[in-house]
């Protein structure tokens, strides 16, 4: 009989173990489902600032300067190459004509 009753003394303290143990889990589950249902708000948005017109301008101006310069240096490589080709034709004709002088004062 004393079995029994050690028996049940452990089943009640095993008993009281689970049902603590329940007590937390149940605590937490509660205060996860309390995080989990608090709103988030949105932070507020900073303000718009005002169209600058001058600040855009002054871009525009500058790109179109940018713009201008870089189509002069285009035009001044265009002409550059245009004169080395010149050049070059004018080069070869010169080569040409003393090489046919040449073979004729030889051939005398």
């Amino acid at each position: 009989m004393s079995d029994e009753f050690a028996k049940a003394a452990r089943d009640a303290v095993e008993a009281a173990d689970n049902t603590d143990q329940l007590k937390l889990i149940a605590a937490f589950l509660a205060a996860q489902q309390l995080t989990q249902q608090q709103t988030y708000t949105q932070p507020a948005s900073a303000p718009r600032a005002d169209f600058n017109a001058r600040k855009w301008l002054t871009i525009g101006a500058v790109v179109c300067a940018v713009g201008a310069i870089g189509a002069v240096f285009a035009i001044a490589f265009a002409l550059a190459a245009i004169a080395v080709a010149i050049g070059a034709v004018c080069a070869t004709g010169c080569f040409l004509i003393l090489r046919s002088i040449w073979r004729d004062i030889r051939n005398r």
